[in-house]
């Protein structure tokens, strides 16, 4: 008898994510420079960090509510009200997840059925087209051209929307190219959504970070779009609390109880002190985010122009988000080789080559920056 496999069939499709070797293979070299996964490498400010020890010595480490602690789902909506002008019930409207990523896909697993298409943005987040995949849905990339300055272009989402399309997911800022959507391009988007009768995911997660007047602007405010958008967010590039893991969703009661219902039979509920951390994020003084965007700004123009300098990358001024995004076209290599050839054979400090010993030098000025900054303050 032909033995069964143990595997589910829905992870046939599934690889291990290649960023997530990357991230993990400098563990097995002796001496590297990691440019790792993109989180912020700055400390949460003191009175979200109080927050979460006060819920600690109070006791709050029970199950907290499956939505979410009352507190922080009405601070949610006062900040939906304050930065877009949009109403959401804290009750039916607001769900509390374990970071954007789950309330992403907690929205597919809810929207889509088998053979659904779900129109993504290319190149865009690594757990995208996976996570459209375990819903059973099937990925339609959108490219996102460098030439246009990797900007939205309707005209290429409308060529490639058929009858079985569902879904759009949109995140502008944008990880990794740094675009941020214009509030022209996002109009006309709105209204082809509108006419298709989609859904949008807006990942919303750099919203805060952005440069040179460039503006984020939500899809949920543009008219006829808040009863088919669900806004996720997260607090986890804002306030540098990637380790809290919590983000959240915001859309009308019919889009977010169906999230709900799995979430609640998933993981349960998000962790009580990092709620009330949360808390305090939004209730607390900004100035902690206007310091790390400026910080932030400040390292975007230098390495922007040190890579300019070297012969043979190119990269386009990221308006967003915290990373720049190079290409390495002129190398012919793949992405996933020439990591490897930095990583694995060169491993990121042994160059030979006097053209990528520049990037080491430019990555070591900066770490020599923060390192003289932190000494200053001894």
């Amino acid at each position: 008898m032909a033995k069964r496999s143990l595997i589910a069939k829905r992870l046939g499709k599934i690889e291990s994510s290649s960023a997530g070797e990357v991230f993990s293979a400098p563990r097995r070299v002796s001496s590297y420079i990691s440019l790792r996964i993109g989180e912020p490498d700055f400390v949460p400010p003191a009175h979200i960090i109080r927050a979460a020890k006060q819920a600690l010595d109070e006791g709050r480490t029970h199950y907290s509510p499956s939505a979410g602690i009352p507190e922080l789902s009405e601070a949610l909506v006062k900040k939906a009200q304050r930065d877009y002008h949009l109403e959401y019930d804290p009750n039916g409207e607001v769900l509390v997840t374990v970071g954007a990523t789950e309330a992403i896909f907690l929205a597919l697993m809810a929207l889509i059925n088998e053979g659904d298409e779900v129109l993504l943005f290319d190149p865009g987040f690594v757990c995208y087209e996976p996570d459209i995949l375990l819903a059973g849905g099937v990925p339609v990339h959108v490219p996102l051209l460098e030439e246009d300055g990797f900007g939205l272009d309707a005209d290429a989402v409308m060529s490639r929307i058929t009858d079985k399309s569902r879904v759009i997911i949109i995140n502008s800022p944008n990880n990794p190219t740094g675009a941020v959507f214009s509030y022209d391009d996002l109009l006309e988007l709105s209204k082809l959504v509108i006419e298709r009768d989609l859904i949008v995911i807006s990942d919303e997660v750099y919203e805060k970070i952005t440069y040179d007047g460039a503006k984020h602007f939500s899809m949920a405010t543009f008219p006829g779009m808040r009863e088919r958008t669900v806004s996720v967010n997260s607090f986890s590039k804002t306030y540098a609390m990637t380790g809290f893991r919590v983000g959240y969703a915001l859309g009308p009661a019919d889009l977010i109880d169906p999230m709900g219902r799995i979430h609640q039979y998933s993981v349960a509920c998000v962790d009580g002190p990092s709620q009330c951390a949360a808390v305090a994020a939004l209730e607390g003084s900004q100035d902690c985010v206007e310091a790390m965007v400026a910080e932030f700004d400040r390292r975007r123009r230098f390495m922007y122009k040190r890579i300019s300098e070297i012969k043979g990358f190119t990269c386009t001024l990221p308006r967003g988000a915290f990373y720049v995004f190079v290409n390495i076209r002129k190398f012919k290599a793949s992405s996933a080789s020439f990591a490897d050839y930095l990583l694995g054979k060169e491993k990121l400090l042994r160059f030979l080559d006097p053209l990528l010993e520049s990037v080491v030098r430019v990555i070591c000025v900066c770490l020599m920056q923060r390192l003289t900054r932190k000494l200053r303050k001894l």
